[in-house]
């Protein structure tokens, strides 16, 4: 078992900054893929970005692309997300989740582990 634990989240205005961050433990060494889902009131969990926690690669929702950044510190078992230019369209509950098989698809169905969840909220 991967336990994952998010924090970070608040309320910001319209192009403020947040970052996110997910710590993991428990069996870590089954994880090669880190992600961050979110999901909005009313709408189905989508993907954000996902990192290879083995080589450093990454890939990002069009939505994100060129404002948002995920990135790992494996000595501490800690994957960040960090949100530039925020919008009102980004407001959900973000979600870490780790999986254990390689390719590393942005799709929630390929993640077991999840964190309960850290809440942004963006104002306009």
């Amino acid at each position: 078992q991967v336990q994952l634990v998010e924090s970070g989240g608040g309320s910001v205005q319209a192009g403020g900054s947040l970052r996110l961050s997910c710590a993991a433990s428990g069996f870590t060494y089954r994880t090669v893929c880190m992600a961050w889902f979110r999901q909005a009131p009313g709408k189905e969990r989508e993907g954000v970005a996902v990192i290879r926690t083995d080589i450093g690669t990454t890939y990002y929702a069009d939505s994100v692309k060129g404002r948002f950044t995920i990135s790992r510190d494996n000595a501490e078992n800690t994957v960040y997300l960090r949100m530039n230019s925020l919008t009102p369209e980004d407001t959900a509950m973000y979600y870490c989740a780790a999986g254990p098989h390689l390719p590393c698809w942005l799709s929630k169905n390929e993640y077991n582990s999840w964190g309960q969840g850290t809440q942004v909220a963006v104002s306009s």
